[in-house]
């Protein structure tokens, strides 16, 4: 199955973007049976490839960032399929760390919407945003044949259009929190109903003891879909060092006793992530005769993920927490940096927070007034047509606010150079709230450095 690449030159990187854009995300998702569809009119670009399919609340793109580091450092080729993407719309889509080529991205978008507009002329819905990037995702990866792909949902799990994929060598569920409720439910066990969709009959499942009532509802769905279970628990690993230069811990795996694995940054949650890639790829390469204890360690040792506590400046931290899970996650982080360092103590520790229009952030919001840990909040509108303005946003920020100083920022700019490149030597600074926040100030960034 070959991309045609000549019809790339009739559309600019600008122009499908645009033409994403303009179809929904979240609501009237296609049915499986329709994604199926598609994927037969394509000749079924799923078939042949060893998938991992990737699902939970948080987490996830950590997760499937470490364990294709993991496969490669293996010797295997593995494809990536993420989402969001950070900076460019191309990093949803790699192999081995390189991202789908500006040709080859082109290419499949004209060829999935010239199929979607086949398609609606025979009955068919068009695809949607996630759906027709996924498509093109199973087309690329059917090109160019990596040993492994390895793929994240988009929203949920039991419908999410990768799910349409049937065989999977394993299936891998992150720590399962309250978020998107109107889509997904409004109890831990509700979304870990929809996110457990993913399991399948004799395809190993990794997890979490915890939360419990999620963990129960998990258990019963492999159960009865006679899927192998691996649990992971917060018992089998041990912080041995965090500071900063990266975190260090032992793990002690269903395989082996006292994995050695260091991570890069300080974001204390990643050794929760970093276990459950662990599991997942020991099963995988025992299952391939490469398991090695080693090869596991290198892998997560050299996975970076942009935009996750990351260091983006000497005391400059950035983070795609988002949701209250992703919240106390930040909070539990920041709170150790402070701890450990003589800027917190005699400096400002800010907050630089923004927010999408349609989703109530009063639950994040008090969590991060009421933890004591920020001086200074700060309210930022990101660019975008979701974004909430900053006057509403430091509205909110009122509510809960004892004690902190709120400010506004007229644009993510105007809050890089205020409180990021104006800050003082002694304060230390972090922005979360939205990954599209994260994603415009990271690239600002580094467009000055």
């Amino acid at each position: 199955m070959s991309i045609d690449r000549h019809k790339q030159t009739a559309i600019s990187m600008r122009e499908a973007e645009d033409y994403l854009d303009s179809t929904p995300r979240f609501t009237n998702k296609s049915s499986l049976d329709n994604i199926r569809k598609y994927l037969a009119r394509f000749g079924h670009p799923e078939k042949g490839l060893k998938i991992v399919h990737v699902a939970g609340t948080n987490g996830k793109g950590s997760v499937c960032s470490q364990i294709a580091s993991c496969l490669r450092e293996a010797g295997f080729s593995t494809g990536l399929f993420i989402s969001p993407h950070l900076s460019v719309i191309r990093e949803r889509i790699s192999i081995d760390g390189e991202m789908i080529p500006e040709e080859d991205f082109l290419a499949l978008f004209s060829r999935v919407k010239q199929e979607c507009i086949s398609a609606a002329e025979e009955g068919l819905p068009h695809l949607l945003y996630f759906e027709m990037l996924f498509m093109m995702a199973m087309l690329w990866f059917s090109e160019k044949k990596p040993d492994y792909v390895v793929l994240e949902t988009g929203l949920g799990g039991r419908l999410d259009a990768t799910n349409a994929v049937e065989e999977k060598e394993a299936a891998v569920i992150t720590r399962i929190g309250l978020d998107h409720t109107a889509l997904l439910g409004d109890t831990e066990a509700e979304i870990a109903a929809e996110k457990a969709g993913i399991l399948r009959s004799n395809c190993p499942a990794v997890f979490l003891t915890e939360p419990e009532e999620a963990y129960k509802v998990i258990l019963k769905r492999a159960g009865a879909v006679g899927a192998p279970v691996f649990e992971v628990s917060a018992d089998m690993w041990k912080v041995n060092r965090a500071d900063d230069n990266g975190i260090d811990f032992s793990l002690d795996s269903r395989y082996d006793k006292n994995l050695r694995i260091t991570l890069r940054g300080g974001a204390l949650y990643q050794c929760e992530n970093a276990s459950l890639a662990a599991t997942a790829c020991g099963i995988l390469l025992r299952k391939e005769g490469r398991y090695d204890p080693g090869t596991i360690e290198r892998g997560i040792g050299k996975c970076f993920w942009p935009g996750r506590l990351e260091e983006i400046l000497p005391h400059v931290w950035i983070d795609g927490a988002h949701n209250p899970d992703g919240i106390r996650a930040l909070l539990e982080s920041a709170g150790k940096i402070r701890g450990r360092n003589d800027h917190g103590e005699n400096g400002r520790m800010i907050l630089l927070f923004s927010c999408v229009s349609d989703k109530d952030y009063s639950k994040e919001l008090e969590m991060i007034c009421r933890s004591g840990i920020f001086t200074d909040l700060v309210a930022v509108p990101m660019t975008g047509k979701r974004a909430l303005d900053a006057r509403s946003l430091r509205q909110y920020m009122n509510r809960y606010s004892s004690g902190m100083m709120i400010h506004e920022a007229a644009s993510v700019k105007e809050a890089v150079e205020r409180f990021i490149n104006g800050r003082d030597l002694k304060d230390l600074v972090f922005a979360a709230g939205s990954l599209y926040l994260i994603g415009e100030m990271r690239s600002l960034i580094l467009s000055q450095q």
